[in-house]
């Protein structure tokens, strides 16, 4: 490659739903994300790739970013989970405390965020594998599956 070494780093994660708003206030509840920006102008790229997009919203909690995003004619249905899909994505935290703490933050949120769940799944108990690797599987209201997962030795 020329001798250029790239680096990539996960920027943001676009989250495809119905109901922005809804999906809003719950990465706010549950995460305590804050909103960074909202668009709802967007470039002839964006509107060919997306056709029907109406409104993106940036969230951000710590490094993490979300963009949620609507579009026109959305089939509303969740994600199949034997179609080709990104299964779940992996976030990292830095204590084993904050897996207990997440999972019961799902939980009140779950109450407070008035949303049709395409899957009426709970969040998982917190999971160790053999190499001591703690792990926390939630559903988003979209049905979008994160994985939360704690190192051995992180936070030491």
């Amino acid at each position: 490659m020329n001798g250029l070494e790239i680096a990539p780093r996960v920027h943001h994660l676009a989250i495809q739903t119905d109901d922005v708003d809804t999906t809003v206030t719950w990465y706010r509840e549950f995460l305590g994300a804050t909103v960074e920006w909202s668009l709802d102008c967007f470039s002839p790229l964006t509107r060919e790739r997306l056709p029907g997009i109406r409104k993106l919203v940036e969230l951000k909690k710590g490094d993490l970013r979300f963009h949620v995003f609507d579009r026109a004619g959305h089939s509303q249905a969740g994600p199949d989970p034997l179609g080709y899909q990104y299964q779940h994505v992996g976030i990292t935290v830095d204590d084993p405390e904050q897996l207990v703490a997440l999972r019961e933050q799902w939980l009140r949120a779950r109450e407070r965020v008035d949303f049709d769940w395409p899957r009426e799944e709970p969040p998982t108990d917190i999971v160790v594998d053999d190499d001591g690797m703690q792990s926390l599987y939630v559903l988003d209201p979209n049905g979008l599956e994160l994985e939360f997962v704690c190192f051995p030795g992180a936070g030491s």
